[in-house]
């Protein structure tokens, strides 16, 4: 980190006092920290104890004559090699998020061209609230990085997430932030994950068990290791990865139009678990039960093949990764889906209700090429994700579009 350079924003709220010790955390690692002090900020820590820590002049004021002829705003914000927003209050995230820009801290914001980093801190209920968790969507969609909050108990009295993380993980988080590029730079990576709904009717809809913490799992590692990432993801109950794009979608259909709208990429990872059928005709209104009546009989038909498209079409990725998530002959049947459908690697895992791997966290392996197949050890599906991904590294290296 030594020589690397700071801008950290301090935002209003109790949590203030760690950004000292976050200072003086960053100073013993030579970084050179530059600060801008948020009105609401100065409430609970005074520029004079942020100047002393930082040996630099602490900025507050966007109409200040003297500071525009000094350090505009504008190179301010491109001057440091990365933003920290520490603490990330709500009303800081809503700037950002919706493109307000009436304050230095905000402006600053707005007009950089590094990559941010933001330790949210607020109540618990705030943190909750439906509009900070939209403004937390789309500042990761943006590629905001996040780290924290912590689950805790509050100034307020309350419990729960919210508590800005420590000092020390958040310099660990600005350490990772500044690395040198990771092997997959350059490289546009598309994943998708989570189940697809195909409705019946306004209410119900045919689906599968699940969870997208796989396909979440490897997202988050390619984009950790350099990968420009864009998620496609079926309705899932976990927070999408920092620096990963999001797109959301709920039928198969929405799926394969999302993924062709983002070609060309250099790898594809289908890792979702798309419906194999849909009715043929949803109803406009509920399905109603009458008594006595025997149940509707629904017609399906089958849904598009998205890996088959993805491997078969014109803009083909270099590298195409379909899954088999299979309860019986698992290698036999990866095999076949492999040459069927017309990828380079598949990654087969047994589902059986009684691996506990559908909607858990750990997962079981095997790595299906055209020459080998490798039997992966289980390993949390974080760890899955970090060891598909060195393979995706190693063989595209030097290949990327």
């Amino acid at each position: 980190m030594r020589g690397n350079s700071v801008l950290l924003i301090i935002g209003g709220g109790i949590a203030a006092y760690k950004s000292l010790e976050l200072i003086r955390r960053l100073k013993e690692r030579g970084v050179h920290v530059r600060a801008i002090l948020t009105k609401a900020g100065a409430e609970f820590v005074t520029p004079l104890s942020v100047a002393s820590l930082s040996g630099e002049k602490v900025y507050d004021d966007l109409f200040s004559l003297t500071d525009e002829a000094e350090m505009g705003h504008i190179q301010l914000s491109r001057s440091a090699d990365l933003v920290v927003v520490a603490p990330a209050t709500a009303d800081l995230m809503a700037k950002v998020a919706n493109g307000h820009a009436n304050d230095l801290a905000s402006t600053a914001l707005l007009a950089t061209d590094k990559r941010v980093l933001m330790a949210p801190a607020m109540n618990v209920r705030m943190w909750n609230h439906p509009a900070t968790q939209r403004n937390l969507a789309t500042l990761k969609g943006d590629g905001t990085i996040f780290v924290g909050p912590d689950d805790g108990e509050m100034a307020c009295g309350e419990f729960g997430p919210g508590r800005m993380a420590e000092p020390l993980t958040i310099v660990a988080a600005i350490e990772n932030a500044l690395a040198a590029p990771g092997p997959l730079a350059g490289v546009k990576a598309l994943v998708t994950a989570g189940p697809t709904q195909e409705p019946l009717d306004p209410v119900r809809y045919i689906a599968n068990r699940s969870s997208g913490k796989q396909g979440y799992a490897i997202a988050d590692a390619l984009a950790h290791a350099g990968a420009e990432t864009i998620l496609v993801s079926g309705p899932v109950s976990i927070a999408p990865p920092s620096r990963v794009k999001l797109v959301k979608v709920e039928t198969a259909r929405e799926m394969l139009a999302a993924c062709e709208s983002i070609l060309p990429v250099d790898v594809a990872v289908c890792a979702a678990a798309v419906a194999d059928w849909r009715p043929e005709t949803a109803a406009n209104g509920k399905i109603k039960k009458s008594a006595g009546a025997p149940p509707p009989s629904v017609a399906l038909t089958a849904n598009p093949d998205i890996l088959a498209s993805l491997s078969k079409g014109a803009r083909r990725p270099q590298l195409v990764i379909g899954f088999a998530a299979e309860t019986d002959n698992v290698i036999q049947h990866a095999q076949d889906k492999r040459a069927r459908k017309g990828c380079d690697w598949i990654v087969a895992n047994d589902v059986s209700p009684s691996t506990g791997i559908m909607g858990g966290d750990k997962n079981t392996v095997h790595l299906i090429t055209a020459n080998s197949t490798e039997d992966w050890p289980e390993m949390d599906k974080k760890d899955v994700g970090a060891r598909l991904a060195a393979r995706i590294a190693e063989t595209l290296k030097g290949k990327a579009a």
